[in-house]
């Protein structure tokens, strides 16, 4: 009986040990979770584009369907802005030791170091400028998906914390969905 209430002691001091980051970054396909640095200054990269015709223009509102970070699926986006543009799901390591990245979304043609006029094809190889999380930027990724689209930066709230998040960058225009009035 002595051991069975050391265990569960055990057990509630470890529960309530926990994670106390402010924002954690879910990537793509793994479990785990990685650290987000999230700017919320807006600065865009060089040479971004807006677009011509978006789905969801500036001002507008939409539910996002993504869960790149917690407390974002389901929650309700004004859109900031929309850029046309190759969006890259990548793969990489940290710069800074950290954990190995599989599956980020999204890192943009003109997030990459020396970018080109046409999209990189999966398994290539390129240098990351994004600094979205800690190691990013300089860091060398694999090329796991390449999409052509609109991308939009975007002002939510947490449905998690209830933090409002200012000039998330990126989501497609498959991650976000009308908003049912």
């Amino acid at each position: 009986m002595r051991i069975l209430m050391i265990l569960l002691m055990a057990v509630f001091v470890l529960s309530a040990c926990g994670n106390n980051e402010p924002q954690t970054h879910e990537s793509q396909g793994a479990d785990d979770t990685e650290h987000m640095q999230h700017d919320e200054s807006g600065k865009l990269p060089e040479g971004l584009k807006e677009a011509d015709d978006p789905e969801f223009p500036l001002g507008s509102k939409a539910i996002i369907q993504a869960d790149h970070m917690e407390g974002m699926k389901g929650a309700e986006a004004t859109i900031v802005g929309a850029y046309d543009t190759y969006a890259y799901e990548v793969t990489y390591t940290p710069t800074n030791g950290g954990k190995h990245v599989d599956h980020h979304r999204w890192v943009i043609q003109e997030e990459l170091k020396e970018p080109d006029e046409h999209p990189l094809e999966p398994g290539i190889e390129a240098t990351l400028k994004a600094d979205h999380m800690e190691g990013m930027k300089g860091s060398t990724a694999i090329v796991e998906k390449v999409e052509d689209t609109t991308v939009y930066m975007v002002d939510y709230t947490s449905t998690a914390t209830g933090e409002e998040v200012k000039n998330h960058k990126w989501l497609t225009e498959e991650e976000l969905a009308p908003l049912k009035e």
